[in-house]
């Protein structure tokens, strides 16, 4: 997060209100377009359980 400059408080934005892409029942990715941003999209790859643990975080992402 801190080599993206992504702020906790995007990255639970981008959680709470962002798209999300399961890849299986716990797996997902949030993702989501910051205006003001020069990276494209961000987003945050996780895993849903008794808490969501965030994986990583990415820039310029792109649902392909």
């Amino acid at each position: 997060m801190r080599e993206r400059g992504i702020e906790m408080d995007i990255l639970v934005d981008m959680i709470d209100n962002g798209t999300i892409k399961f890849k299986d029942e716990t797996h997902f990715w949030a993702f989501k377009t910051y205006p003001g941003r020069s990276d494209n999209m961000l987003c945050a790859a996780a895993i849903e359980g008794e808490a969501i643990i965030v994986k990583t975080v990415m820039h310029h992402f792109s649902e392909a």
